[in-house]
């Protein structure tokens, strides 16, 4: 046993060391490349004569092209190369952001950013099937989270980094449009080096011992059986599963909070204080800092007490009513401020936990499909929650509308997670390092 859990113990800590660093790159780079026009709206709108509801519209329909290629990207993860796949997603959507930074009219702004999306798409549900080619059920939720902090990361560097560019004016474009030429180019330099980084199954690592590299093939295979002992599915019965649809509205209901929050949050501050750009960017990047802490904690926690669905609905519920009070206290700043700075960290929080539930109930290319269909439908509310906040205040004049309609897609995501059926874990022996990378 003592050598077992040695052997164990060095190969989660050499997988965690060598895959999770470089995804947490990629996918800082994947959200900036997402979120930047959100930075980039202080002074595009104005510069492009935008109103609202145009910038609302453009900012969401980057999902509508996402939704088209995710189920196909998942499946190719699994059935032919991360790698190949990985990489050229990253090199087209560095592309493709570039080219956001070159729009005139408003149909230039909205094609540009469904063909981002296009590029996009199959990113992060391919990242998702990835990592359970490395790490078991027990340690997914804390490599999730651990990837997934590059969310809070890319807008605490990204916020600032936006601020400055926004502040230049060099070879007769205005910063709104460097913001996007200089966001897309390390996505096309990092698409490259994936290529020759990244292995796709742990029996292709030579950068694993051979005892090493065994243990985590075994590990993993035994999990797909206890899973199929459970019940095998078909890819064809995983995306008409109940949970898996289940799963997909949760989803959509917590993206269209968590995008219809965060693509106007700088919009909601600048009008909130009459700050300059560089601080609204300053202030903006705030949430982010307590996202990072509480992403990678909830994690952590999820995977120690083997519970999901309440580390999934807590922040939804949490989020959903910090919402409610900062507009409930709007008229008080710095109130206002805070509650939003509290809101926007805890809808970026439930997300390691929840996408450890479909790879808990679901194995290989069942579990890849449902993984691109939840994210796929999911992220649509991208659109939604985006557009809605922009059609109400150009109807009503404010933002007020437009978040009400956000805490009520929070409070109903909450509510749906805990109408799961709680999934259970087989009883395991567990190693004396387990718990350690």
């Amino acid at each position: 046993m003592p050598a077992v859990a040695d052997v164990a113990a060095r190969a989660r800590r050499r997988i965690a060391r060598r895959l999770l660093p470089f995804l947490f790159i990629l996918y800082i780079i994947a959200f900036l490349d997402r979120v930047n026009v959100a930075y980039a709206a202080l002074d595009m709108t104005r510069g492009l004569g935008f109103t609202a509801e145009v910038f609302g519209f453009g900012a969401g329909i980057f999902f509508f092209g996402y939704f088209l290629l995710e189920i196909p990207g998942a499946l190719l993860v699994e059935k032919w190369s991360a790698r190949a796949w990985i990489a050229r997603i990253m090199i087209t959507w560095g592309i493709a952001t570039i080219l956001v930074g070159f729009v005139r009219t408003a149909h230039q702004f909205y094609w540009a950013r469904f063909f981002l999306g296009m590029a996009e798409a199959g990113f992060f549900p391919g990242i998702i099937v990835y990592l359970t080619h490395w790490f078991r059920s027990e340690d997914r939720a804390k490599a999730v989270a651990l990837f997934m902090a590059a969310i809070p990361v890319s807008n605490i560097l990204g916020a600032p980094l936006a601020g400055f560019i926004l502040g230049v004016h060099w070879a007769g474009l205005p910063g709104w449009r460097w913001i996007f030429i200089l966001e897309g180019i390390p996505a096309i330099i990092f698409g490259v080096i994936t290529i020759f980084y990244l292995t796709d199954w742990p029996e292709q690592a030579r950068w694993l011992p051979p005892e090493e590299r065994d243990w985590i093939r075994s590990e993993l295979e035994r999990e797909k059986q206890e899973k199929k002992a459970i019940r095998s599915f078909t890819v064809w019965e995983a995306l008409r599963s109940r949970d898996v649809i289940h799963l997909a509205l949760i989803y959509f209901l917590g993206v269209t909070g968590s995008y219809g929050v965060s693509l106007w949050l700088p919009t909601m501050i600048k009008q909130l204080s009459g700050l300059p750009n560089l601080a609204v960017a300053l202030v903006s990047a705030l949430p982010y800092v307590l996202a990072l802490i509480a992403m990678v904690l909830l994690g952590w926690s999820s995977d120690r007490s083997g519970e999901r669905r309440w580390h999934t609905a807590a922040p939804l519920f949490l989020g959903g009513l910090t919402l409610a009070l900062s507009v409930a206290l709007g008229a008080h700043l710095t109130a206002s401020i805070v509650l939003l700075t509290l809101a926007t960290a805890c809808l970026w929080t439930y997300l390691p936990p929840f996408w450890a539930l479909p790879t808990s109930i679901l194995s290989e290319s069942a579990a890849a499909a449902s993984i691109g269909l939840i994210n796929s439908v999911g992220n649509l509310g991208g659109f939604v929650g985006p557009y809605t906040v922009g059609y109400l205040q150009t109807a009503t004049g404010t933002t007020a509308a437009g978040m009400v309609a956000l805490v009520v897609s929070l409070l109903l995501a909450g509510f749906l997670v805990l109408r799961l059926q709680p999934v259970r874990r087989p009883r395991r022996n567990r190693l004396p390092t387990e718990r350690r990378w």
